[in-house]
């Protein structure tokens, strides 16, 4: 199973501007924003990601309600959160 899960951007990447680091339940990575190019974004903004992509912006209500859900589907989202840890798209 393949879930979208909620982060905050904690930078955007001075050189890279549709790259951002990204915490997830205190995992940080870089998260490709690109796909959100007519959205702008800012440090502290949340977004929804899936493999490296934020696919939108959220807020505050839609994450804590995404992360609720995802805590309750047990080991789709641990294994969603040790791949995340393990990916590199830089």
């Amino acid at each position: 199973m393949c879930l979208g899960i909620p982060g905050e951007i904690v930078e955007i990447l001075a050189d890279r501007e549709d790259l951002a680091m990204v915490s997830v339940e205190g995992v940080t990575r870089v998260v490709n924003i690109g796909l959100l190019e007519d959205e702008p974004l800012v440090p502290g903004d949340l977004i929804l990601s899936h493999v490296g992509f934020a696919l939108s912006k959220i807020d505050e209500r839609e994450a804590k309600a995404s992360l609720e859900w995802l805590t309750g589907v047990g080991d789709a989202y641990t294994d969603e959160l040790a791949a995340l840890a393990e990916s590199d798209i830089t």
